[in-house]
C-alpha cells in the first residue's frame, strides 16, 4: 500500500495551519489552502513566530505551500490526503466536498478535522465513491504537541484507506490513533467537556475558589495542575459555549450530559468582554498590575491569585470522603466514561487512552475506578442517588484491568478479559517488567533485557536525575554488557529522560562542606560517560522530553542516539552558576570543530560552544537538536513515543556487526586571547543589561574550559586535558555562594536565578 506522498490542509486557522506544520515536520509536502486569497501565507508566518511552535524546524516550514480554495483547488489532483479543518458548519462542510469531489483523484483520503458534527451527517447526499475515501481524523490542539488522533470511519468508509491514514499518522506524524465511534464529540471531547462542565458548576454550587477547585482536580488524581477552570483558560472559553451547544443538540434526551449544560451567566460574561483565556485578556486567572489574578466565581470580580492547598489524602477512596467537590467531579466523571462504553468506544482503553493523551490524565478513568474499586463506586453513586452504568455493575468483584501469565488485560462489555495488544514495532518497557526481573538494579536505576543481545538501562530516580547510585549501575551495566549481550540502549519511561544532576544532593553536600563527595561524583561521572564512549560494543540513547545537563552529556557520550522528535536537549550548567563537567564541554567541541560548515582555526568552534552553553540552549525538537549538534545528522528520530524504544534496540542491533569505538579527539584551542575574548563578550553583553554579575564568573570558568586554560594555540589539548579543565571550574564554582544561591533557587521555585 502507497503512503501519503503530500497532502492538503484545507483551512488556515489556528487548527489547520498547524495541522499543516505537523505534515510538514513529518517531511511531507503539504498545500495549505484558505479562503482568504493571502490566508494561508499569513498563517505560515504566523506560526514561524509562535511559541509553542507549530514547526519543529524552520526547514519544515518550507514543505508548506500556501495557496486559495478559489485558485488552487485543482491541484488537490496531486495530493494523497485531504484533510478539511474549517468553521464546524454542516452546509460549508459540505459545500466545500462537493468542490473537493470534482477534482480529486478517485482513492485520495478526504479527512474532517470536526469535533462535533457525525461523519453520517457530513456525508450525507455525497456520492458513493465519496463516502468510501471520506473519514474523520480529530486532531487535538496543538496537533504538534497532543499525541491523540480520534479516527471515525462510515459503514461505507474503505477499510484498506483508513488502514492507510492510521499508519500514516502513526509512523509518521507520530499520533496515537483511537478508533471512536461515530458518535456526538467521539471520546475525548464528548468525556472531557463533561468532567470540565461538571467541575465549573459544582465549584460554583459549593462555594470554591478556582484556585480551590484547580487544587482539588489536578495533581490528587495525576491530571495536569491546571485543573478544570486552568485547562479552559488554556483551551478558550469561547470554544465551550459551541462544543455544549453541539453535544445538547445531538446527545439523547437521557443523556447525563444534559444536567451539566446550564447556563452560566458569567462565561457568557466573560467572552463578551473579550476574557477568553490565554489568548484573550485572562480567564478564569489573569496577569494584573501587581501579579496573578483569579477571578471570584460568584462576583466576577478579579482580587489576587492565592494558593490553594491541596487535599493530603492520597488514597481515592478517602479523599472523596475528605472531599465533597472531589466525589461530585470525579464520581460523575467515571460513571459518565463507564456509560460510554460501547456507545463512543468499542473498549475501556479506548477511553483511557483518550484521556491520557487528549487531556493529559496521568491515569485514564477506568484505571482510576480500579484505585477507587468498581464495587465501591457502584455503591457510593447509589447512596447518592446518582444513575449506576450498567458496566460498573457487571464489572462487581472485579477489576477493569489485570495482570494474567505476564500480559495485561481488560474487561469487555461481554463480561470476558481480553489480552492488551500493542501494535507492530511497539515495545515498552512496562510489558517487559511483566515478565522478567532486572538484570542489576538499586534504588536509582535498572539493567533489563529487551531481546536480540540488547541490554536497557534505565533512569528510576526523580526527575530521572543523576546520582552516585545510578551512575555505579551504568558502569556494571557497560561491564555486563561484553559477557553475554551485544549492545545497550539508555532509556526510561518517565515523564522526561532526564532533568540532570540530583541538584539536591549536591547542595546539601556544598552545605555540610562535602567536597570530597561532590569531586568524586564528577569524577566518577566523566570516568563512566567515557568509558560508555569507548566501549567495545554500541550504545543508543533514546531521549524524549527534557533531556538537560547531566541527561544531555549521557546522550552526547552514546555511539548513536534515537530520539522523540519532541526532545529538548541541552547543557544547562550554567543557569545553576555551574559549567558542564561529565564531558558535555569536550564533546561539543568536537562536534562543531568537526562540522564542515564551521571555519577553519582555533576559535570558531569555541566561540559557537561557549554562545550555545554560557546561555544554557535548549533545543526546541530533536530535529533543532541537530542543528545545535546536540544530535549528529546521522542520530534517528521517532515521532510516535510509543515506538521509540523499539526504535532504538533495532538501531543498536543494526550496529553491532562490524562496530568500533571512536578514536578520541584532539583540540585546536585560542588559549588565552580566545579566554580574553570571551570575556569581553559577556562584559559587554552585561553592560546592555544582557548579563547578570554573576554571569561573567559563570562564564569566566566556562571560557577557560573552552579555550583550553593556560594552553597556548599551538598546542593540541587531549580529551582528558578538557575533562580536567571541567572538573577544576565545577570544583571552584560550586564553593561559590553565587552558585549555591542558584542551585536553592532552581529547587525551590524551578527557575533561574538572575544574581
Amino acid at each position: 500500500m502507497e503512503s501519503i506522498r503530500k497532502a492538503a490542509v484545507i483551512g488556515a486557522g489556528t487548527m489547520g495551519a498547524a495541522i499543516a506544520a505537523q505534515f510538514a515536520n513529518a517531511g511531507v509536502p503539504v498545500l495549505l489552502l484558505d479562503i482568504v486569497k493571502d490566508g494561508a501565507a499569513n498563517a505560515i508566518t504566523k506560526m514561524l513566530k509562535a511559541e509553542p511552535a507549530p514547526f519543529m524546524s524552520k526547514h519544515a516550514a518550507k514543505l508548506v505551500t500556501p495557496g486559495n480554495i478559489e485558485d488552487d483547488l485543482p491541484q488537490l489532483a496531486s495530493c494523497d490526503w485531504v484533510v478539511e479543518a474549517i468553521i464546524e458548519r454542516l452546509d460549508l462542510k459540505q459545500d466545500l466536498y462537493r468542490k473537493i469531489d470534482t477534482v480529486r483523484r478517485p482513492g485520495t483520503a478526504i479527512s474532517s478535522n470536526t469535533s462535533t458534527i457525525p461523519l453520517a451527517k457530513l456525508t450525507e447526499g455525497m456520492s458513493e465513491s465519496f463516502k468510501r475515501d471520506f473519514l474523520i481524523t480529530h486532531f487535538f490542539n496543538p496537533p504538534r504537541y497532543m499525541r491523540l488522533l480520534e479516527l471515525v470511519t462510515g459503514p461505507e468508509t474503505d477499510p484498506d484507506l483508513a488502514a492507510k491514514v492510521k499508519n500514516f499518522a502513526d509512523l509518521m506524524l507520530g499520533k496515537s490513533v483511537v478508533k471512536a465511534k461515530d458518535s456526538p464529540g467521539f471520546i475525548a471531547n464528548r468525556l472531557g467537556v463533561f468532567w470540565l462542565q461538571t467541575g465549573v458548576i459544582e465549584a460554583m454550587d459549593a462555594g470554591l475558589t478556582v484556585e480551590e477547585a484547580d487544587a482539588i482536580m489536578g495533581r490528587p488524581f495525576g491530571i495536569p495542575k491546571t485543573g478544570v477552570f486552568g485547562l479552559i483558560d488554556l483551551v478558550g472559553l469561547d470554544l465551550m459555549p459551541h462544543i455544549n451547544a453541539s453535544l445538547a443538540d445531538s446527545l439523547p434526551a437521557n443523556d447525563a450530559f444534559h444536567a451539566t449544560n446550564r447556563d452560566l451567566p458569567l462565561i457568557k460574561k466573560m467572552i463578551a468582554e473579550g476574557y477568553t483565556g490565554r489568548k484573550g485578556k485572562g480567564g478564569f486567572y489573569r496577569k494584573g498590575a501587581k501579579g496573578r489574578e483569579a477571578i471570584e466565581l460568584a462576583s466576577g470580580d478579579y482580587r489576587p491569585a492565592q494558593k490553594a492547598k491541596a487535599p493530603e489524602s492520597r488514597d481515592l477512596q478517602s479523599l472523596f470522603s475528605e472531599s465533597r467537590y472531589a466525589w461530585r467531579v470525579m464520581g460523575q466523571t467515571l460513571a459518565y466514561a463507564a456509560s460510554l462504553v460501547p456507545e463512543a468506544a468499542e473498549d475501556i482503553h479506548a477511553i483511557d487512552e483518550a484521556m491520557r493523551l487528549g487531556y493529559n490524565w496521568k491515569l485514564g478513568p477506568f484505571e482510576l475506578i480500579d484505585k477507587i474499586g468498581a464495587d465501591w463506586l457502584a455503591q457510593e453513586l447509589a447512596a447518592d442517588n446518582l444513575p449506576v452504568p450498567a458496566l460498573l455493575i457487571a464489572a462487581k468483584g472485579k477489576s477493569f484491568y489485570r495482570t494474567e501469565n505476564g500480559a495485561r488485560e481488560y474487561l469487555g462489555t461481554d463480561g470476558a478479559y481480553h489480552q492488551l495488544t500493542r501494535p507492530a514495532g511497539v515495545l515498552m518497557l512496562e510489558d517487559i517488567k511483566l515478565t522478567t526481573k532486572p538484570l542489576l538494579k538499586n534504588a536509582s536505576a535498572a539493567v533489563w533485557d529487551i531481546g536480540d543481545g540488547v541490554l536497557c538501562f534505565e533512569l528510576t530516580s526523580k526527575s530521572s536525575s543523576w546520582d552516585q547510585k545510578n551512575l555505579d549501575i551504568l558502569d556494571r551495566a557497560i561491564d555486563l554488557v561484553p559477557q553475554n549481550h551485544k549492545a545497550l540502549v539508555i532509556y526510561n519511561e518517565n515523564a522526561h529522560f532526564s532533568a540532570g544532576a540530583n541538584l539536591g544532593l549536591a547542595l546539601f553536600a556544598a552545605n555540610i562542606a562535602a567536597w570530597g563527595e561532590i569531586d568524586k561524583l564528577v569524577a566518577s561521572g566523566q570516568r563512566i560517560f567515557k568509558k560508555l564512549k569507548y566501549a567495545s560494543f554500541p550504545s543508543v540513547a533514546a531521549p524524549f522530553g527534557m533531556a538537560l545537563g547531566g541527561g544531555c552529556e549521557i546522550v552526547l557520550h552514546s555511539s548513536a542516539v534515537q530520539a522523540h522528535a519532541e526532545t529538548y536537549i541541552g547543557l544547562v550548567e550554567c543557569g545553576v552558576g555551574l559549567v558542564p563537567a561529565w564531558g558535555g564541554c569536550s564533546e561539543m567541541l568536537a562536534r562543531w570543530a568537526a562540522n564542515k560548515a564551521m571555519p577553519h582555526g582555533p576559535m570558531p568552534a569555541a566561540a559557537k560552544v561557549f554562545e550555545t552553553v554560557s546561555t544554557a540552549t535548549v533545543s526546541k525538537s530533536a530535529a533543532n537538536a541537530k542543528e545545535l549538534l546536540y544530535l549528529r545528522e546521522s542520530d534517528g528520530i521517532t515521532m510516535n513515543r510509543y515506538r521509540l524504544l523499539a526504535d532504538a534496540k533495532a538501531k543498536a542491533v543494526a550496529m553491532v556487526e562490524g562496530y568500533a569505538a571512536p578514536e578520541p579527539p584532539t583540540y585546536q584551542l585560542p588559549g588565552e586571547d580566545g579566554r580574553v575574548a570571551f570575556t569581553m563578550a559577556v562584559k559587554d553583553f552585561r553592560k546592555k543589561g544582557l548579563a547578570t554579575p554573576y554571569d561573567e564568573v559563570v562564564a569566566g570558568e566556562l571560557g577557560t574550559v573552552l579555550s583550553g586554560g593556560e594552553a597556548d594555540i599551538i598546542d593540541r589539548p587531549t580529551e582528558q586535558d578538557i575533562l580536567t579543565l571541567e572538573r577544576a571550574a565545577f570544583t571552584r564554582l560550586i564553593k561559590q555562594d553565587g552558585t549555591l544561591a542558584r542551585i536553592e533557587t532552581m529547587l525551590t521555585t524551578g527557575k533561574p536565578l538572575r544574581n
